[in-house]
């Protein structure tokens, strides 16, 4: 495709909007989309031409929380408790990764997400030079952070600061502007007060939102009270942390209050529905958080708690869990969740030109196989999109108005060297 082209016959998913599915045409302009429209647009001059017929184009699906290179610990130490998940488990394999182990899982992690319709991933680990590169060579969006955890003797933890900063620094705006930076202490269970403080004056000096993990478990909670005398919104908003545009993964054991409180600042949650069932964490109380105005995207967490990262599973589960445990049928529709997915994860960080088909915004689009029995007969694409497709049913992928994935097949990364390398790096972190 040249740099100017259009996708002809094509159905285009507009959730929330009077018309959610306009059968037409969209013109991509380089990085950006153009028009789109029912009717043919005036050219000046003779483009190239897409045919979408038998596609439902989407907004790329924005997955606002996760930590990519644990896809190397998918399947090891399942069905435990968080601690006991994270302590036994998870911490003692991290602390053997190296540099490359974040490369080959992140690369593994990317190549799915790719396939599976994700254009912009959140990403808080180590390592994350490695995550970056893997990033700009895959043409994939990505908010990249250095996540912390502040359990350790103060000269670590300047350290640790210090790579945080020197990352945000060094990759913030590159690969054509693919990649944004944010600040993220891991937590407020896994943070000291002052060590978070920092956190805060930094993403102060660098102009820079904060995200971080917050009442994920009821233990959690209760443990910060215990601490602090606060539950975690309320020691969050004294160590200044709303004073930055923020986004918290999580959310689950939240108070009307607390409610009120990520609403008056803006905050906005990261839902990750298929972790923390899981888990075993919780249900996040979604409905009403929305009806407060709180912004609500949907995470996929990490490949080792989820365990894939399949986001049309998560707005299936974030549009069914809310009806089942409220007993309303009507507390998270289908084109909600399809937002939560796309608009709602786009602006949730920080992105205002991602998330929605329209023209002046990023060509970052999805194609899917409508031509499917499970997706037949089309009587409410918006709906099937949400209740009946996944990841699998992704056709073609475009970020930053370049296309990445062709007819299943991913065209910037080498998959077979991945799959091996994974798979390699796995068994070697074994024999650490």
């Amino acid at each position: 495709m040249g740099n100017k082209w259009i996708i002809r016959g094509g159905k285009f998913a507009v959730p929330g909007s009077d018309k959610p599915v306009i059968d037409g045409y969209m013109v991509i302009d380089n990085d950006l989309i153009t028009y789109i429209g029912e009717e043919p647009p005036v050219l000046e001059e003779d483009i190239p031409s897409f045919d979408g017929s038998r596609l439902l184009f989407l907004p790329g699906l924005v997955n606002t929380h996760g930590h990519a290179a644990m896809s190397l610990l998918r399947g090891y130490g399942d069905d435990l408790a968080l601690q006991v998940w994270l302590q036994e488990k998870m911490w003692p394999m991290e602390g053997k990764f190296t540099g490359d182990d974040v490369y080959w899982g992140t690369a593994l992690s990317v190549l799915e997400m790719l396939k599976g319709g994700t254009t912009t991933f959140l990403d808080m680990y180590d390592h994350m030079g490695r995550v970056a590169e893997v990033t700009e060579a895959s043409g994939i969006r990505a908010v990249l952070m250095r996540g912390v955890i502040g359990l350790c003797p103060p000269e670590v933890q300047d350290q640790k600061l210090a790579e945080a900063v020197a990352f945000a620094k060094e990759w913030h705006g590159k690969a054509n502007g693919r990649i944004t930076a944010m600040m993220s202490p891991h937590s407020p269970y896994t943070c000291p007060p002052d060590y978070i403080e920092k956190f805060v004056q930094a993403a102060h000096d660098l102009d820079l939102p904060i995200h971080t993990h917050m009442s994920e478990t009821r233990r959690e909670v209760e443990q910060n009270v215990t601490d602090y005398g606060l539950r975690p919104v309320a020691h969050l908003e004294k160590l200044g942390v709303f004073t930055r545009p923020s986004l918290v993964a999580h959310g689950v054991h939240l108070t009307d209050e607390e409610i009120e409180i990520l609403a008056r600042h803006q905050v906005g949650v990261a839902h990750n529905p298929g972790s923390n069932l899981k888990l075993a964490s919780g249900v996040a109380r979604v409905p009403e958080l929305l009806k407060a105005g709180v912004t609500v995207s949907l995470g996929t967490d990490g490949p080792a708690s989820n365990n894939n990262l399949d986001m049309f599973e998560e707005m299936r589960l974030a549009a069914l869990i809310h009806k089942g445990v409220s007993g309303d049928p009507t507390a998270v529709p289908a084109a909600e969740a399809l937002l939560m997915g796309t608009e709602y994860g786009a602006k949730s960080v920080f992105l205002n030109q991602v998330g929605r088909l329209a023209p002046g915004m990023k060509a970052d689009f999805i194609a899917i196989d409508i031509d499917q029995p499970h997706l037949l007969p089309h009587t409410d694409l918006i709906s099937h999109s949400v209740y009946s497709a996944s990841a699998k049913d992704v056709e073609h992928v475009w970020v930053d108005g370049k296309q990445v994935v062709q007819h299943g097949k991913c065209l910037t990364l080498d998959e077979e060297e991945i799959r091996r390398k994974a798979q390699e790096a796995f068994e070697d972190l074994l024999k650490r």
